[in-house]
């Protein structure tokens, strides 16, 4: 009785963890425009897998210790600390770059009917025509969005920053769907962990590459937006996510990252002037027009 009950107060977390974790992801695509203007990306995302790593051994060395790894589930875990954080910071490390942090924001949207195909075709979950038809909405936005993108000071080359921003979203819907199958035997907090110590690992060969410019002073504004994007989105978003994804199904869970793109939006408009333009607003709103009608098109289905 007491665990049914516990599981009922887990499910309600879930909604307002999952809300508060869109919110930090939406601040993140700002904190990285902000890391950005002092450190290499390859030096940031190494420095927020490092915060976040260094905060579990201190506080959270319970999370480590009470779950050993059975080898059966190994290759899931690898699989996906690959998709994310290791490809996805790398891909949207060079799209934030490249194009404003308004624009990749939006390209978010799309992540909800990445993870319903990708759930289709690896967990043979039934994808109808609706969500077809709403991804194919969606996608025409985010190619509207970019190529009504020009170029500027902030965002040197959005056509290909945003296509990065999509190759990420790509790596978290596979993050998402291996994810899902990991929180039946492990929790949350103990994944965030895996995460966090299997991003440090590969990003620290790539912050000596010739290509990446090693920081030679600290620069008090950037460096506090990586230790924020260490210690408040690697460990916390991720961890209010994956406790989200754990309690409710995938899909409903990644229905919440279309919040993103608002907050991005508004958060890149407040803190770094950034707006879009008449046109991309228009192609904004197609782009969430698609998500909507593949998300509502499946809850009417009875896809959970």
């Amino acid at each position: 009785m007491m665990n049914r009950h516990d599981d009922g107060i887990r499910h309600h977390l879930a909604v307002p963890g999952l809300l508060l974790a869109m919110v930090l992801w939406g601040s993140s695509f700002v904190a990285l425009k902000i890391a950005f203007r002092a450190y290499d990306p390859m030096v940031v995302i190494f420095g927020r897998m490092a915060v976040a790593s260094i905060c579990f051994l201190l506080f959270g060395r319970w999370i480590l210790t009470s779950m050993p790894v059975r080898w059966g589930d190994l290759k899931y875990i690898l699989v996906m600390a690959l998709c994310e954080p290791c490809l996805y910071y790398l891909f949207e490390a060079h799209a934030i770059e490249r194009t404003t942090a308004s624009q990749a924001g939006m390209i978010t949207a799309m992540f909800p009917i990445l993870v319903a195909l990708a759930a289709g075709w690896l967990l043979k979950e039934r994808v109808g025509p609706w969500t077809w038809l709403g991804s194919l909405i969606a996608a025409a936005g985010v190619c509207w969005l970019t190529f009504e993108s020009e170029p500027s000071a902030s965002a040197p080359d959005p056509a290909l920053g945003n296509f990065l921003e999509f190759l990420a979203m790509i790596c978290a819907a596979g993050y998402t769907v291996t994810l899902k199958r990991l929180t039946r035997s492990y929790s949350p907090f103990f994944l965030t962990a895996m995460q966090a110590f299997a991003g440090s690992v590969f990003y620290l060969p790539l912050v000596f590459l010739p290509s990446t410019r090693l920081p030679l002073k600290f620069e008090m504004t950037s460096g506090m937006a990586i230790i924020y994007l260490g210690a408040v989105i690697s460990l916390g978003a991720y961890g209010l996510f994956n406790f989200g994804v754990k309690h409710i199904s995938a899909s409903r869970a990644s229905a919440y990252v279309n919040l993103i793109p608002v907050f991005s939006v508004i958060m890149g408009w407040m803190l770094l002037d950034e707006a879009l333009t008449g046109t991309q607003y228009v192609a904004a709103l197609l782009i969430m027009a698609g998500v909507y009608m593949a998300q509502r098109r499946r809850s009417r289905a009875g896809v959970p």
